[in-house]
């Protein structure tokens, strides 16, 4: 149902930060979540896109925290609970679980998915699974 709503949004004619901020107001309708949004690919770091949620991260260095990790590694990540990550950057004290996912053009990661959850073991194979197909959803407009 989320692809569906997310296939009818996205308009490769309309600016990138456009597409991105309906993308992360559909995604805010998942469930027991507090944050959702985008980590934008550059060259000295990732830095904040459109999002739902509290103030977040600015800017997170390629080697620092879940976001990092997952695009050092260009896979996604799940974490079942952040308090026992020790590279996890804290934006929130709320969030317990997180999950992200790289969004990758031609071998190289150009954003992440990043989504925050108030509760521990939130995310499973198949929220990786939808967050993957929104990926390849969004990849063509980078």
């Amino acid at each position: 149902m989320l692809e569906e709503q997310i296939k009818a949004i996205i308009n490769p004619k309309y600016p990138l930060i456009t597409n991105l901020s309906n993308v992360s107001a559909v995604l805010n309708q998942l469930e027991n979540i507090n944050w959702c949004g985008f980590y934008l690919s550059s060259e000295d770091g990732l830095y904040l896109g459109p999002f739902q949620g509290e103030v977040a991260c600015s800017f997170i260095p390629f080697d620092k925290g879940i976001c990092g990790r997952s695009y050092r590694e260009k896979k996604t990540i799940i974490i079942d609970n952040v308090l026992l990550e020790k590279d996890h950057i804290a934006c929130s004290s709320i969030s317990k679980s997180e999950i992200v996912t790289p969004i990758i053009k031609n071998n190289q990661v150009v954003a992440l998915i990043d989504i925050d959850a108030p509760i521990y073991n939130r995310f499973n194979k198949s929220d990786a699974i939808l967050l993957e197909n929104i990926a390849h959803l969004l990849v063509d407009l980078f």
